[in-house]
């Protein structure tokens, strides 16, 4: 089996990573190079019939009840394995950022990070390791907002992350896509992700209520519970 290049992409609800990674994938397919996709997700999604529509492999997981990023982290190893299984060059995993604490990227893993201008400009302090810890951030959805505000949108990411490159792509048109295709070719590529490490470690979880308790009231905290100073 093949080595395959992993990029992890993820970003808040309705950021735009869906057509960010599809407008992508188009550029990259005008070099007859095979890509298949992973898309993490919740309780429900369409987005894997987008890419099945255009003929990319895909294959969804709903985390349902658990934690979108724990789910992500007990199968991304098995979902690597498909992928060289299906002879892919890329494999590309899709996950929503349903909390700020969200972290699904690996250490010497190519990740992106998509986020948008509507978004409001204090949004990038408050998105946490998914932005702080990717290599490359895209920002959507610029042809709707000022110059101005492009600008100090861009700028507080930079503070944040003052190490990502920093990308505008319009989902819609698929400009800029052709650049972040070109960094998706020079990714480092792999046989195992064996060893490999999450960059951040996961929001902090197993509590009475991630066990499914709903009664409300100190005698049903059980487990990592955290009270305020009040």
């Amino acid at each position: 089996m093949k080595w395959v290049r992993l990029i992890t992409v993820s970003g808040p609800p309705s950021s735009g990573k869906t057509s960010i990674i599809e407008k992508t994938i188009q550029e990259l397919k005008k070099k007859e190079i095979e890509i298949a996709v992973i898309k993490f997700d919740c309780l429900s999604t369409a987005d894997e019939m987008i890419y099945e529509k255009k003929g990319i492999k895909t294959k969804l997981g709903l985390s349902g009840s658990l934690c979108p990023d724990h789910y992500f982290v007990n199968n991304i190893d098995a979902c690597f394995q498909w992928g060289r299984q299906e002879n892919v060059d890329i494999l590309i995993t899709e996950s929503a950022g349903l909390c700020n604490r969200c972290s699904p990227h690996i250490k010497e893993v190519l990740s992106v990070c998509v986020i948008d201008n509507l978004s409001g400009y204090h949004t990038p302090k408050k998105i946490g390791p998914m932005l702080k810890f990717a290599d490359i951030v895209v920002i959507t959805k610029g042809d709707i907002v000022s110059q101005a505000e492009r600008e100090v949108f861009a700028y507080n990411v930079k503070k944040v992350n003052p190490h990502a490159k920093i990308l505008h792509i319009n989902g819609i048109t698929g400009q800029g896509a052709a650049q972040l295709s070109k960094l998706f070719e020079i990714a480092e590529d792999y046989d195992s992700l064996d060893e490999k490490k999450l960059r951040f470690t996961m929001p902090a979880a197993l509590c009475s209520y991630c066990l499914g308790e709903t009664m409300i009231g100190k005698d049903y905290h059980i487990g990592n519970v955290k009270n305020m100073n009040l």
